[in-house]
């Protein structure tokens, strides 16, 4: 689908692109293309080349300690995308600017709202680092001279490659149900990754939005349980989503987490099926048009990476 450093000549990019590789990035890179642009994505980790090449986009691996000779090279990058977790950016930024990169779009989290008084310590810590990365791009890319925007989305899916929808739909498959703490009213609104990557065109050189941070959230807002029985039927099935009480949800949690794909899995998990987590987009639909469809299920949303 993409094009290899080895196909694409080198100092030609004006878009960089890091986290090119999760399931906003697989949307973004063509889109770019289409809109005219020669994207550089990078990546660090080993990369399969079977299936990733097209033309307009370069791959090159990089490391945070080599970022600034890898786009040595680059003359013409202006502007960059960073799908990665936010808290690897910060120590990025000199090196973009050196290469001249004068515009970010950063991808940051709405979980930053309700997860910093979470009781398990690894997602707490996380959190923080996040928040932390969210105060340090703002600080540094005043000094740096970089416009930047800070996207936070909700419950992304979209290409099977997600923790949320494509884990839901791996269980039902498996399983043949999906178990409920307590009733599971809690409210979602689950976004695409096309309408995240639509929503980066639309930012892009659009200088309403530069130092400003959108939550982004899907345009369907339904209660998790409805969510889960959504799920069911574009899977063909009827929805079984038997409810267990929380004490026993955590008793049963030590055995079911030595189960493979589920070690994640934890009692805060849990606890936010009933708790509401919106977010209003108003402000991204006022400065750039943003516009989510509805909560809607494809075979490629459905499936699991790599299945």
């Amino acid at each position: 689908m993409y094009s290899s450093a080895e196909q694409s000549p080198s100092g030609t990019a004006n878009v960089l692109v890091f986290g090119a590789r999760s399931q906003v990035g697989y949307l973004l890179l063509p889109a770019l293309v289409r809109k005219g642009h020669r994207v550089l994505a990078l990546y660090r980790q080993h990369r399969s080349r079977s299936g990733d090449d097209a033309p307009g986009i370069t791959w090159k691996r990089y490391s945070p300690d080599n970022l600034a000779d890898v786009l040595r090279s680059e003359s013409g990058l202006q502007r960059a995308i960073h799908l990665a977790p936010l808290n690897a950016l910060p120590e990025l930024l000199p090196a973009l600017a050196g290469a001249g990169v004068c515009r970010l779009i950063a991808f940051g989290s709405t979980s930053t709202a309700y997860k910093q008084a979470s009781g398990d310590h690894a997602e707490r810590d996380l959190i923080t680092r996040i928040a932390a990365a969210e105060r340090e791009l703002a600080e540094r890319c005043a000094q740096l001279g970089i416009q930047w925007t800070l996207f936070r989305p909700t419950l992304t899916y979209g290409r099977g490659m997600d923790g949320n929808v494509a884990f839901i739909a791996r269980f039902i498959r498996r399983f043949g149900f999906f178990p409920l703490v307590g009733a599971g009213t809690g409210l979602r609104q689950p976004v695409h990754a096309e309408d995240l990557s639509q929503a980066c065109l639309l930012a892009l050189d659009n200088s309403g939005t530069h130092g400003k941070t959108y939550d982004l959230s899907g345009g369907s807002t339904l209660a998790y349980r409805e969510m889960v029985a959504e799920i069911f039927r574009a899977l063909g099935r009827k929805p079984r989503m038997p409810e267990i009480p929380l004490s026993v949800y955590r008793a049963a949690l030590k055995t079911v987490r030595l189960l493979p794909g589920l070690r994640y899995l934890s009692p805060e998990m849990a606890d936010r099926m009933n708790r509401d987590l919106c977010f209003d987009h108003a402000a991204a639909t006022r400065d750039f048009g943003y516009r989510p469809r509805p909560f809607t299920l494809d075979e490629l949303a459905l499936r699991g990476h790599g299945d």
